[in-house]
């Protein structure tokens, strides 16, 4: 591997990491924020202990995920610094805003939730993990507006004198067609993300206390609910970006030649190259429907496109690695089914009727609701956070090296934007560093969560102070 190689694996390393905590961080603040609120309108007790669980979670996650962002932030500087001096103006100010605003109103008001029990007023003190939810929403609004410049870049203009991009438009970077539609798509992956996590807890801790089935069953209804938001919102995406980067969409279905009612492949074995795999389980028209809204619409092949961008860009290799593309859509998509079925399954038998189990009609035993947590479940319950987390991290390496060999899509390649006079010997000791770090604060962090979940949601209560023995004189 040479420098540039070397160079985007500590890049993916870091992010990736990074990224396990992300959508989990925002998911829990927002359950939190929802317990808190069912609590104070019902006055449940249980909903209380939930906050304050949700919270403890929220706090580690919350912890970890800033020093992994941290160090991404620097990666800018570490590995990609000609990137950052060519488009450090676009740049600037979205990250700037994101630490200075999103992330200090989180930090902020995540301190002033968790320090002001019982000394805050009850509405005052819910709207603190209000506003910390509302931050996060921001804060990953602000960050994907900047990677929507990458993926389509807009609002901004070439210095002549110095070369450089600047922002010509903060409201236009804001409103990128690619953002307004990869927002919703990466909530609701988040939504599911944190929603594996409870759900996983709850079923592991159901036996005791009655609160965890209340939790795992929120949890459920975030994996559920996040996935049909993911998949809605996928679809919209898909034909965005199939406008923007028609490329990307061909590599996911690795199509060579334009076609007209395009398949798209569940599952195939064999080369993906110009010929088709000599065996696929193909759906008619899909690729077609999921980039251009019919199934009889045309799709762009490889080659085509190839040829076009060399015509208008210069020679050179356009193609992205096909295998990754085309494999890791499919591993997103399926993780993602796979982790709602899940989620589902848990719902239906964990469902009863007024507190009264009841038997449908026609239903095998093993399919009827109410029959509680099966075993197996119970066995496998560390694959819920595992399949949101594999659909997560899928979803971006696709996004991401689907848009192969651009940086900024169109306008600047990855090998124009690593650091000058970097050396590979200075990148796998950084790497090396890097690894070793993640390493003890995921071992920490794992540590931390099987902590809290393991302490009792109802702390005992502490005993009474006996009195002093009145001395005898």
């Amino acid at each position: 591997m040479d420098v540039l190689d070397l160079t985007r694996l500590q890049f993916a390393v870091v992010t990736i990491y990074h990224y396990l905590f992300v959508p989990v961080s925002i998911s829990l603040a927002s359950a939190a924020a929802g317990f808190q609120i069912a609590w104070i309108r019902t006055s449940r007790e249980k909903y209380l202990h939930l906050t304050k669980f949700t919270g403890k979670l929220l706090i580690v996650t919350f912890a970890v995920g800033v020093v992994t962002g941290l160090v991404q932030e620097f990666q800018f500087g570490l590995g990609w610094s000609a990137f950052a001096r060519f488009y450090g103006d676009v740049f600037g100010p979205t990250l700037a805003i994101e630490g200075m605003l999103a992330f200090f109103l989180e930090a902020t008001f995540l301190a002033l939730w968790y320090f002001g029990w019982d000394r805050l007023p009850r509405l005052l003190h819910t709207a603190t993990i209000v506003v910390v939810a509302a931050g996060t929403l921001l804060s990953a609004y602000i960050i994907l507006a900047a990677n929507s410049f990458m993926q389509n870049p807009v609002a901004y203009a070439l210095d002549p004198a110095t070369g450089r991009a600047h922002l010509t438009s903060f409201t236009e970077l804001l409103t990128n067609e690619v953002v307004l539609a990869a927002f919703p798509h990466t909530m609701g992956g988040a939504a599911m993300a944190g929603g594996g996590l409870l759900m996983a807890i709850g079923i592991w801790r159901v036996s005791a206390d009655a609160a965890f089935r209340t939790l795992s069953r929120a949890g459920a209804w975030m994996m559920l609910l996040g996935g049909a938001v993911t998949a809605i919102s996928g679809d919209h995406l898909g034909k965005v970006m199939t406008a923007v980067q028609p490329m990307k969409m061909a590599a996911a279905e690795a199509l060579y030649e334009t076609t007209t009612s395009a398949p798209f492949s569940v599952f195939a074995i064999g080369e993906l190259g110009h010929d088709r795999p000599f065996f696929s389980i193909e759906i008619p028209g899909l690729l077609s429907f999921l980039g251009t809204g019919s199934f009889g619409g045309t799709v762009q092949g490889i080659d085509d496109l190839q040829a076009a961008y060399v015509a208008q860009y210069g020679p050179g290799s356009y193609v992205p690695m096909i295998p990754v593309a085309f494999w890791t859509f499919r591993f997103m998509i399926g993780a993602g089914v796979l982790g709602m079925a899940l989620a589902a399954y848990h719902l239906w038998s964990s469902w009863s009727f007024s507190g009264k189990t009841r038997r449908v009609p026609l239903l095998p035993e093993f399919l009827q609701p109410g029959r509680g947590t099966p075993g197996w479940l119970r066995r496998f319950v560390l694959v819920a956070p595992l399949l949101p987390a594999a659909a997560n991290t899928f979803g971006w390496v696709f996004t991401e090296t689907a848009r192969q060999p651009w940086l900024a899509f169109g306008i600047s390649k990855v090998a124009d934007g690593i650091s000058p006079g970097l050396t590979g010997v200075e990148v796998i000791a950084s790497l090396a560093g890097f690894t070793l770090v993640y390493g003890l604060l995921a071992v920490a962090w794992c540590r931390l969560v099987v902590h809290l979940s393991r302490k009792p949601l109802v702390p005992a209560p502490e005993a009474a102070d006996e009195p002093e023995p009145v001395p005898a004189y």
